[in-house]
Formats: C-alpha cells, structure tokens, sequence
C-alpha cells in the first residue's frame, strides 16, 4: 500500500497537535493498520465457532474481520460501564473513529490533513471548538491556485486527449509493423 507520508510522522504530528493522555502517557489519536491490531476480549465461543461452556478472555482481532487492509484513525477513550464486561481487563481503549477508504471502499492513503479535519469536526460535534472558525492557511489567491493546481496535476497529470480518445474507444491505433500499400 502506497503512503504518501510516513505513519510514524503522523502520529508524531497527532501527539504534536492534540496531546496526549496525562495519566497514561498514550497518544489521544493515533493512526493505526486495521490488520495489526489486537484486543484482549471475553468472548464465548472458540476459534472453530463452538460455545464455550464458560466466557473467556482471548486475543482476537479487533478489526481485521470488518475493515480489510485499511489504516484507521482512533481515539483513546474510557471504556463506558456498559461494555466494561466485554473488555475486562482495561479501562481505556482505543477506538475507530475514521478509515481511510472511498465510497466504494477502496484504500486510501491516510494524511494529517485528513486527520485534522476529521478530529476537528468531531471535537466541534462536542462543542469544544467550532469549524466556524477554521481559516484556510493558504488564504493568497496565488497558494490557493497552486493547490489546485497540484491536485488538478496529481489526478489528472498523464491525461491527454489520444488517451481520452483510445479509453473511450473512439481512437484509432496504428501497429508499429504497418506498411502503406500503394
């Protein structure tokens, strides 16, 4: 999976920006690979699917079964007294909050802009701040054309109108081998 920046960096920045727990010294959001991440659950079945005569906490795959090859976002939050059964042996967790994916759940790239925008409009969903307030930082006319300029590259770069043409089946290829009859 192609990354635009490192998640090391991210994750960095995410400490940078937001913090992190005073008390557990963790990071309050963190960008993580859905496949790799583990949690200690009471379940009451095993592996093969048959119940267990008691519940019994194990190690089981906390996204991997929902969310294939895709990075998340999550948050670090206290585990609410409703579900302290099901994770017994914590207190916290860290829990989705975003994945970085398409409409038709396709990979994506994950980005701090992203990452921003997304916990921003969560932190303004609780009131704590405001997206009213959000200034775009490239605000001159001249780094605003620049920007979708970029983009405009980035998306549409290698697109010619022979590519256009031969995509839609409305041009026309000559081999390599032709030869002109007289």
């Amino acid at each position: 999976m192609e990354l635009s920046e490192p998640i090391a960096l991210i994750n960095q920045q995410l400490i940078d920006l937001f913090s992190i727990d005073i008390i557990t010294g963790q990071a309050i959001w963190r960008v993580v690979w859905s496949e790799d991440q583990l949690e200690k659950r009471l379940v009451e079945t095993s592996d093969s699917g048959l119940f267990l005569l008691s519940p019994q906490v194990r190690v089981v795959p906390k996204y991997r079964q929902w969310i294939k090859e895709k990075y998340v976002l999550e948050r670090l939050v206290l585990i609410p007294e409703i579900n302290k059964d099901e994770l017994p042996t914590q207190k916290i967790s860290y829990e989705p909050i975003f994945v970085f994916m398409d409409k038709d759940n396709n990979y994506l790239p994950p980005k701090i802009e992203v990452c921003k925008l997304v916990i921003d409009t969560v932190y303004a969903a609780q009131g704590k701040t405001s997206l009213a307030k959000y200034k775009d930082p490239d605000t001159t006319p001249e780094a605003y054309r620049a920007r979708i300029d970029k983009t405009y590259n980035e998306l549409f770069g290698e697109e010619t109108n022979v590519s256009d043409a031969l995509a839609y089946g409305e041009g026309i290829t000559v081999p390599h081998n032709y030869v002109k009859e007289s």
